[in-house]
């Protein structure tokens, strides 16, 4: 009988720090602000016959990565039907609601996210650590980011 064994990763060092806005509507929108966000994973896995399911070593690697690839940018939403972001030479030019916006495109990622919130980075990353995980019998992934202490979005992943 295959035995299912669930790992929990949630490192001090998974996290990056980012400026984002969370869009509400057409017309609304937050004020430009950040946060230090965290990143913690759970693992569904078989249990190997060397008494381990998953090399924690690897899993803490990636979600590392991931988080450091975000660390230290703007984030936009790419796919919000409310705004539309331009190239304009060092620029990424936003236009959200009649206003303009500029952004240094060396310190700004576009992010083919709906909207700059927990729930549509913990999908972004949820996608990122599943396609570094290709190949591995994971039964599912869980995958949370935190914007404070007690505020959390959660994004699942099974295969099938």
């Amino acid at each position: 009988m295959e035995q299912l064994t669930t790992l929990y990763i949630d490192k001090e060092r998974h996290k990056f720090s980012a400026a984002h806005y969370t869009i509400f509507s057409a017309t609304e929108r937050e004020r430009l602000h950040g946060h230090n966000y965290s990143v913690s994973a759970r693992i569904v896995a078989p249990m190997g016959d060397n008494g381990f399911a998953a090399d924690y070593t690897v899993y803490k690697q990636r979600i590392g990565a991931l988080c450091e690839a975000l660390d230290e940018y703007m984030l936009l939403a790419g796919e919000s039907p409310h705004q539309r972001i331009e190239e304009a030479g060092d620029y990424y030019r936003v236009s959200f609601a009649g206003q303009q916006m500029q952004f240094l495109r060396s310190d700004t990622l576009v992010l083919p996210i709906r909207n700059a919130t927990v729930e549509e980075f913990s999908r972004y990353l949820l996608r990122g650590l599943v396609t570094l995980s290709v190949g591995e019998d994971i039964r599912q992934i869980e995958l949370c980011v935190a914007s404070g202490p007690g505020q959390k979005g959660c994004a699942s992943w099974a295969p099938g």
